[in-house]
């Protein structure tokens, strides 16, 4: 009889074989998703590649027990699967489940009962009859042979339920059986786009071409903030769905990505398939199986929308490529960016990496030639990209107790007064990001994990932006009890929003953060308030870098310029360019021109230097020659392993013997192991080493070697982050 290997979504070694039943007509093709049995339960799980074992005792195989009706996993995405299961030293079935992250889609679709054009009213859509006004909208909403829900109608024709109700009843409308799952629209590709640049017309020209070509290729599109990135790879969207391919476009926000829908709607008619976090299981289900039965043409998604199933993928594109958002820190840690690349390729698609400010990483694949480059380099419609200064606070500093130093407020009020919108910055939540005790030193801390607990005034409460944990603010130290001595030390963006009040007591302010924006809804409101100045002063956090449009806002000040370049963390200067650029980005446009200005008590540091001397290209060159000569990335290769326990002294012993049996060898390093920067995190003591090695030594058989000299006992766990970005 013959034998499949079946892959389960679980973290297991491998495929498991099975056997394919007596009486079938054929067996399951690869890909084929299959119910089968294992531990007196039944699963899911995709036949895959490879032959069974022929050695396997007959006695130990069990039958498949059915074949869902769904398409099978393409090829493609089988190997994407297997690749980014070895990449990141990660069992095969708990990247499969990434994969199969929808299981309600697997089930057969229910269909529900809807209305369509009875006989007599497909002979009133044609003339014959008398009808009311509402009754011939109804008509002209329903094409014969389409059946809607009576919600759908009602909202198509601009009438009352209680119309399509009375309709029903006389007999023009008759129930039927609405298609199962949900319908998603199809964008206009007849509906012209906004006129473009020269430069811009290249750049998208150039993109079109790449797509048509139906093979694997990478380009890196950079640009000034608001110089059209996004229309010039809407082109090549449009380019893909004209070849009847799949197109995906990642965003590292989708729920602070408003202003990107619409400007997707206005292109297109249609708004686009989404895939995030936020979806409901009903939503995720139907976007599910509607891609892989080749029903969503276009999708807009986070990271995770890499593992969907595409029948055609033609194109991809990763805007924001540079961000951090990208990375998958838990679970099957990897990054969209790279792995977008690897899924382009393994799709014989065209893949588009877009930013204003590149990583290093994808800068220097430019540059030696992997991948192509396009380069935007003046605003769309002739505007200037603003002014940058520094206030340097060491001559100029705030008053005692402030943190906003007189020129800035200067700027503010002048912007103000002149009825522009301004927007103070500080990559800070909350109020104060450290309470302590004036009587003893005492300093909040969270007791799972190696942080301050930062005070939120508006809640009342001190919370850890690691795990979560909260609690009151206490009326008196929990160490000395000396009353009301608590006092918070710094500023977070409610303290910079209660400053602000005292200063600019009639401005309206908005404040922009993660807890103040919560999801798209939320997201949607701050942008219409902001467009239509209901808003004269935002004070927000990093995701007001995140490419939003605001064509009213003429000065950003940044309250702490320094913040994010102390610390050891490798890309800390790159990563704080490119966040202060973004944030700068958004003042000015058209004929409003902008203003920025950087409060500093280090002006000379070389990050700030490159700001105001808008001079990019030039920071991240002195960036990578400072990196060459030790091999750090992009000129070199890490890979972390992070020790983690609830008992301190089992992670120590791990991390020890780990460190006594690390890789040796020409172009090695093991550095290691140190207690991590949150030694404490989520309750779990953590420790951790570093690979580090040339550019030409692939890591993963040292990592498998590497742990496979050490016993790990179950209560230790040990995480492996192939190039790291976090280094926490």
């Amino acid at each position: 009889m013959a034998r499949l290997r079946v892959l389960l979504p679980l973290p297991l070694a491998g495929a498991y074989d099975y056997r394919v039943p007596a009486g079938w007509a054929e067996a399951p093709v690869a890909g084929s998703f299959v119910e089968v049995p294992l531990a007196g339960r039944s699963m899911i799980g995709v036949v895959w590649d490879g032959a069974a074992d022929p050695d396997l005792p007959e006695k130990k195989l069990r039958d498949i027990r059915a074949v869902l009706d769904v398409p099978p996993m393409t090829a493609s995405l089988r190997k994407f699967v297997d690749w980014v299961a070895a990449y990141t030293l990660n069992p095969p079935g708990a990247v499969l489940r990434m994969a199969m992250s929808a299981p309600s889609a697997l089930e057969p679709p229910a269909s529900k009962a809807g209305w369509r054009l009875s006989a007599a009213g497909q002979r009133a859509k044609r003339g014959e009859g008398k009808l009311t006004e509402t009754r011939r909208r109804v008509l002209d909403a329903i094409e014969p042979g389409d059946v809607q829900s009576a919600a759908a109608i009602a909202a198509e024709a601009g009438v009352s339920s209680g119309v399509v109700r009375g309709m029903a009843e006389a007999g023009l409308l008759e129930s039927a059986l609405m298609p199962a799952g949900e319908a998603f629209p199809t964008p206009d590709l007849t509906r012209p786009g906004p006129l473009l640049g020269g430069e811009q017309q290249g750049a998208a020209a150039a993109l079109r071409q790449a797509t048509a070509a139906r093979a694997f290729g990478v380009t890196l599109l950079t640009g000034v903030t608001g110089s059209g990135k996004t229309e010039v790879y809407l082109d090549a969207v449009e380019e893909c769905l004209k070849l009847g391919r799949q197109a995906l476009v990642l965003l590292p926000e989708i729920a602070l990505s408003t202003q990107w829908l619409e400007r997707f709607e206005r292109r297109f008619g249609v708004p686009p398939a989404l895939w995030h976090s936020e979806l409901g299981s009903r939503r995720r289900r139907d976007t599910w199986r509607a891609l892989a039965e080749g029903r969503i043409q276009v999708l807009v998604g986070a990271r995770s929308a890499l593992f969907l199933p595409y029948p055609d993928l033609g194109l991809i594109v990763v805007d924001e490529e540079h961000e951090t958002a990208f990375k998958q820190e838990e679970g099957v840690v990897y990054h969209a960016r790279d792995m977008a690349v690897v899924r382009a390729r393994l799709s014989q698609a065209a893949c588009v990496l877009v930013s204003a400010t590149p990583s290093l990483e994808t800068l220097t694949n430019a540059e030696t030639g992997r991948y192509a480059a396009l380069h935007l380099p003046v605003r769309h419609g002739g505007a200037s990209m603003p002014a940058v200064s520094l206030i340097d606070q060491r001559a100029t500093p705030p008053e005692r107790g402030r943190f906003l130093s007189p020129p800035l407020v200067e700027a503010v009020k002048a912007t103000l007064a002149e009825g522009q919108q301004a927007m103070l910055f500080l990559n800070r939540r909350g109020y104060a990001p450290l309470t302590l005790c004036r009587s003893c030193g005492h300093r909040m801390r969270c007791p799972n994990c190696s942080a301050w607990l930062v005070e939120h005034r508006v809640r009342r409460c001190l919370q850890c932006h690691h795990c979560g944990h909260a609690e009151p603010i206490p009326p008196n130290c929990p160490e000395c009890h000396a009353e009301a001595s608590l006092t918070p030390l710094g500023p977070g963006v409610e303290r910079v929003q209660e400053e602000a009040e005292l200063l600019f007591p009639e401005a309206r302010r908005l404040v922009m953060a993660s807890d103040t924006i919560a999801g798209p809804a939320a997201a949607a409101e701050a942008a219409r308030a902001i467009a239509a100045r209901e808003v004269d002063l935002i004070i927000g956090t990093q995701i007001v870098a995140k490419g939003w449009h605001f064509p009213h806002l003429t000065l950003v000040g940044v309250v702490d310029a320094d913040l994010g370049l102390a610390g050891g963390d490798l890309r800390a200067a790159e990563r704080t360019v490119q966040l202060l650029h973004q944030v700068a980005g958004r003042a000015g446009r058209a004929e409003a021109p902008g203003r920025v200005l950087l409060q500093s008590w280090s002006p000379d540091h070389p990050v700030l230097e490159a700001l105001v001397a808008g001079d990019l290209d030039g920071f991240m060159a002195a960036e990578a020659e400072s990196r060459r000569p030790g091999h750090w990335p992009p000129f070199g290769r890490l890979a972390a392993l992070i020790v983690s326990a609830e008992d301190e002294r089992e992670a120590d012993r791990v991390a020890r013997d780990l460190g006594q049996t690390g890789p040796q060898g020409e172009g090695v390093q093991v550095l290691g192991p140190a207690p991590a920067p949150l030694a404490l995190l989520r309750g779990k003591h953590r420790r951790r080493l570093l690979l580090k090695a040339r550019r030409d030594i692939a890591v993963q058989p040292l990592l498998r070697e590497w742990l496979g000299r050490v016993t790990i006992p179950a209560s230790v766990r040990v995480q492996v982050d192939v190039d790291p970005v976090s280094f926490l």
